[in-house]
């Protein structure tokens, strides 16, 4: 009886926290500050966008916007999956909804649903905020079936890459002070990544260093995507390397999806109503 009752279980988890994070995607489009919060960076890159329309690669034919839009997308995927989830994961665990979903029988894989499929979406509608608008001021043949096809595999393969990884980064963080320090990793890691362009720009060493990091893979895969087949010389050995992108993406997904659960777990074990209550009082004793 018990190994039919886990599977119903867990399952109930499951689809408990698919629905969590469907109710905190709607709370996060209807509070007005982050609503604010994830318009801003699309509403700055489309202007970019507008500022640099007309504007060539210097030495090609190749429009500016053309050539930054995969990037942009690449790095909308990649930040929203690594830097999303540890302010979250930290907020939680600070007004007491941690503390709840550890109460709940099999809260934690309910809870760990929730925040992928919260992040998820919330990523989504970032890039669609992104690549709706920017096709149209590129105009550029670049948005094909194919393309949007390669597009939605990268996106998958990308948040499934990042989004485990960035909740076990929050389960390592102790506050929402400590939280900030992944945002600002991810964006030192980022500018050497050649998510933006080619890294055989960069001393090879460095290159052999980005390339350990999802970064590189999901903007070259954008950039398969979206940018003319010529453009592939510039790339290493001149080719986008897809089995390559698959593997190291793969290889994220597996280490975030093995780290995740323990680390989330382990940081559930250590709250308790007596640590909230701690927390509280220090941040009042700070005025906050």
């Amino acid at each position: 009886m018990t190994s039919t009752a886990t599977p119903d279980a867990r399952w109930a988890a499951v689809q408990a926290g698919l629905s969590r994070g469907w109710i905190e995607t709607r709370h996060n489009l209807t509070e007005a500050l982050f609503v604010f919060g994830h318009a801003i960076y699309p509403i700055a890159i489309v202007g970019v966008l507008v500022f640099i329309r007309g504007k060539s690669v210097p030495g090609t034919d190749l429009a500016l916007a053309t050539m930054m839009l995969p990037g942009v997308l690449g790095m909308t995927i990649v930040y929203g999956g690594l830097s999303g989830p540890a302010p979250s994961i930290t907020a939680d665990r600070e007004d007491g909804t941690l503390l709840r979903a550890k109460a709940t029988p099999h809260g934690m894989l309910g809870y760990l649903v929730g925040k992928i499929v919260m992040f998820t979406l919330t990523t989504l509608l970032s890039l669609l905020a992104i690549l709706i608008p920017g096709v149209f001021i590129v105009n550029d043949p670049i948005l094909d079936a194919r393309a949007v096809t390669l597009l939605a595999l990268i996106f998958v393969g990308g948040m499934v890459a990042t989004v485990p990884i960035g909740v076990a980064l929050g389960s390592l963080m102790k506050s929402s002070l400590q939280a900030t320090l992944v945002p600002l990793g991810c964006t030192l890691l980022m500018i050497p990544s050649g998510i933006f362009f080619p890294i055989t720009i960069v001393p090879v060493w460095l290159q052999w260093v980005v390339q350990v990091f999802p970064f590189y893979w999901v903007g070259i895969g954008a950039r398969s995507a979206m940018l003319p087949a010529e453009m592939v010389v510039a790339e290493i050995g001149q080719s986008w390397r897809t089995v390559e992108m698959i593997a190291v993406l793969g290889a994220w997904a597996v280490i975030g999806l093995v780290l995740a659960p323990p680390l989330l777990r382990r940081m559930a074990r250590r709250q308790s109503g007596s640590a909230l209550a701690a927390t509280r009082a220090r941040y009042m004793a700070k005025g906050y």
